[in-house]
């Protein structure tokens, strides 16, 4: 797979961080700039669980077919520039979106030479989905035989820019710092626009106030560094924050674990290599585990919900005449109750005055979820609390399922490259792995920069440092950063897991897992069962812990008085 006349630089683009992103990103992408490779992430782990249910109906289906009707106008125009396209959209089928492409090829009379990677899918009894996460040189060897376009499936998300990468520098399994960078890259253009300004703390900072921020773009080196960049003239910014802050997104230690290499992403450096650039280097890596992650998504069983509106006095009592009313009707097992006290004292308008009650209920009983519950709700319109009133007419239960992680070796998974020449090539396992790397959790280090004991200003804390939280199936990530070298000493030394604990008391009974990344000048926290079965039998208001970030930053706390000095 060497490759020695090879440019220097592979510049890989991304149209989609997920299903349902910007349907025009790929058109975008393709007229914005030059592009060697342009990738577009499907997958998460709802996303196998919606595609699952999909195949349960129509076997030929489990792949992402908006990617189907975005190449209608973007995969002519793509073979015609040269730019190859690499994506997962197959999901649980890749071989039938490969398929579908060929056809689709053919009647847009575009010389396509199609590729897919398969192996992913895993026998697990009992699951709807279980998937492994594939590395990257099953794409690698569908590009090395001629591919340009390769759809996969279940592959870790950063795979589909280190296969290029892989197949373009020639790289080989023991090339470690070099795919941990390609990770690193692959990590920040995997989320599409987060990196270029999207659901940035500091939004109101950029130029145009994050209304259309543009979709990434990696230049890589054949050293595995790399420049985050995007196209010339579209909205958003590319800084070291917004880098950052995607950076942090959805990761656990230090030690970022994978397919191919486990990154270390505390030896990340990022630094402005001009406007709109930001230039990753020093990223180190170290053999992968022997066993690959398997994502497993199964039916849980119905749920339905309701939101009552609660207007005025006595909000507390008005709560629990209706959770004593829904229990008595049926019954209390599956049932959650959550007052949200939104409600606002001497309000003049019906809304500011009112809280909300939630009412979930789960069940492996579709009727009691169903049917039972919506006509229990419903009965109570004129025999309930004064003001009775819903958002919304419950309606019939729906499915939920359950994600879980389990982990299987890597000569266990029989993944394979299917050449567009219709050649299947083995992909082996990695020659050399290691047992994960074993970090002690410790407390904060001591603080390097003592700005303690002068003047402190009560404010939020989100005034001084920015965070990016989300999920892991049942668990969320908070990762949170400094915006000085001075604010770091501080944050490093004051928020510990006990202040987190205060700041956000729904984690106080949860494992809370603190881990340090100086060269970010950030701490990240795991909080595990922060989200019970995961995303889609989560009845949290938050289910995906987007908004937990936002929540701490918006605490109000003691806050150094030189940290507010302008910047």
């Amino acid at each position: 797979m060497s490759t020695p006349t090879a440019p220097k630089i592979l510049r890989v683009g991304n149209a989609s961080g997920f299903y349902g992103d910007r349907f025009g990103a790929w058109r975008e992408m393709l007229d914005g700039g030059q592009l060697d490779v342009l990738t577009g992430d499907y997958l998460a782990e709802l996303t196998m669980l919606i595609l699952g249910r999909d195949r349960l109906r129509d076997g030929s289906l489990g792949y992402a077919r908006t990617f189907l009707r975005q190449m209608e106008t973007c995969l002519g125009l793509a073979v015609e520039r040269g730019v190859t396209i690499v994506t997962n959209a197959g999901g649980l089928n890749p071989a039938g979106l490969a398929d579908a492409l060929r056809a689709l090829a053919a009647r847009l009379d575009v010389p396509a030479r199609i590729g897919h990677v398969t192996g992913d899918a895993v026998e697990q009894p009992g699951a709807l989905t279980a998937n492994a996460y594939l590395g990257a040189f099953g794409i690698a060897e569908c590009l090395a035989g001629g591919a340009n376009v390769v759809v996969t499936g279940r592959v870790t998300d950063a795979s589909l820019v280190v296969g290029p990468a892989v197949a373009r520098f020639g790289w080989s399994p023991g090339d470690f710092d070099r795919l941990a960078g390609a990770t690193v890259a692959g990590h920040l253009l995997e989320c599409g626009a987060q990196v270029t300004g999207g659901n940035f703390s500091f939004f109101t900072e950029l130029p145009d106030g994050g209304r259309r921020p543009g979709f990434p773009v990696a230049e890589l080196y054949p050293d595995g560094s790399s420049v985050i960049t995007k196209h010339p003239g579209t909205g958003g910014a590319v800084t070291p924050e917004t880098v950052t802050a995607q950076l942090l997104y959805e990761i656990g230690g230090p030690d970022y674990l994978g397919p191919d290499v486990v990154t270390r992403l505390d030896t990340v450096t990022l630094t402005v290599d001009g406007p709109d650039r930001v230039r990753v280097g020093g990223v180190r890596g170290t053999p992968p585990p022997p066993t690959l992650k398997v994502g497993v998504n199964s039916l849980g069983g119905y749920r339905n919900s309701a939101t009552f509106v609660l207007c005025g006095l006595d909000i507390e009592a008005k709560a629990e005449l209706v959770k004593a009313q829904i229990v008595e009707a049926v019954g209390s097992d599956g049932l959650e109750f959550g007052l949200a006290r939104t409600d606002h004292v001497d309000a003049v308008e019906t809304e500011a005055a009112s809280a909300l009650l939630h009412v979930h209920v789960r069940d492996g009983d579709g009727k009691r979820s169903g049917r039972a519950f919506s006509a229990a709700v419903v009965e109570l319109a004129l025999a309930s609390y004064p003001g009775c009133t819903l958002t919304s007419v419950p309606g019939d239960a729906s499915p939920y399922g359950v994600f879980t992680a389990s982990e299987l070796p890597q000569e266990a998974v029989s993944h394979r490259a299917v050449l567009p020449s219709g050649q299947e090539l083995p992909i082996p396992a990695p020659p050399v792995t290691a047992p994960p790397p074993f970090r002690r959790l410790e407390g904060p280090l001591p603080i390097q920069n003592p700005i303690t004991g002068g003047p402190s200003l009560r404010g939020p804390l989100g005034m001084v440092v920015g965070a990016r939280s989300g999920d892991k199936g049942g668990d969320a990530n908070l990762g949170v950063w400094a915006r000085s070298t001075d604010g770091y000493g501080w944050l490093r030394g004051w928020l510990t897991v006990e202040r987190l604990r205060e700041l956000l008391p729904e984690t106080a009974e949860l494992t809370v897992e603190r881990y340090e990344l100086p060269n970010l000048r950030a701490v990240n926290f795991v909080i595990r069962g922060l989200l019970g079965a995961g995303v889609a039998a989560s009845t949290r208001f938050d289910p995906q812990a987007k908004a937990l970030g936002e929540l701490l930053r918006a605490r109000i706390v003691d806050l150094p008085a030189n940290l507010l000095e302008p910047r």
